[in-house]
């Protein structure tokens, strides 16, 4: 575990920008070149809860890039802030992917980063992003969502083109915005497009259990610490095994 590291803002360019993302590296060996992993935030925006996973991906000898696709300055501060956000990108997958590839090509341009050794994981919304971003081919070694969202764009092909990327689902059982037909429906669609593919289903674990401040057990949204613990001991060995020189 590295115990130095830099984090500081990232404004790129792309489509309807600019934005504004966070980027954590090591510094020990400042000058060596290593794999970079995209954090695809949660349908409220780029926030500290992603900086926080780009750092401890630059702690695990990554360049953590928490990136932006709404648009910098463009953050919720409500529930309802949130949806409208996410919202947007839902009505335009096209769009959406299209901020992927130019997070992407963002990331590969860094100083440090192995273009040829680049990852995506992604936090709900962001799980869904990261789906995307395998999907359509990216160049990526691996993609990871956590209690990611399933449904496919429409511009996805049916069947589905092959998926090159090595794929991990960590999903809550319990998630009421994932359920266990969506998963099936995942799980086929990753199968046809003959991807390298796993899933960990946790039980009795609701949606946003990696998230500390997660705490509406009502509407299925409950943080939970051994199920992010678990999620995440699988996540560093996947990306260890994908990244790695």
């Amino acid at each position: 575990m590295i115990s130095e590291i830099a984090t500081k803002p990232f404004v790129y360019d792309g489509p309807g920008g600019p934005f504004e993302g966070i980027v954590s590296r090591p510094l020990e060996d400042a000058k060596s070149v290593r794999g970079g992993v995209m954090v695809c935030h949660a349908f409220g925006g780029q926030s500290d809860v992603d900086a926080t996973h780009a750092e401890r991906l630059a702690r695990l000898g990554y360049v953590g890039f928490a990136i932006d696709v709404y648009g910098q300055g463009r953050r919720a501060t409500t529930g309802d802030e949130a949806t409208e956000l996410m919202g947007e990108m839902d009505a335009d997958r096209v769009l959406l992917l299209e901020r992927l590839k130019a997070a992407h090509t963002a990331m590969q341009e860094m100083e440090n980063v192995a273009a040829d050794r680049t990852a995506a994981i992604g936090f709900c919304f962001g799980g869904k992003c990261a789906l995307d971003a395998a999907r359509a081919n990216l160049g990526l070694k691996a993609v990871v969502s956590f209690h990611g969202l399933f449904d496919r764009p429409a511009w996805a092909s049916t069947p589905p083109d092959v998926i090159e990327a090595s794929v991990l689902v960590l999903h809550g059982w319990d998630d009421p915005l994932a359920k266990p037909n969506d998963v099936i429906s995942l799980t086929d669609e990753l199968t046809m497009a003959s991807a390298d593919w796993q899933l960990l289903a946790l039980g009795h674990t609701s949606h946003a259990f990696t998230h500390p401040r997660a705490d509406a057990p009502a509407e299925g949204i409950v943080y939970s610490e051994k199920a992010t613990q678990r999620a995440w001991s699988i996540a560093e060995r996947f990306l260890a095994e994908h990244l790695s020189e």
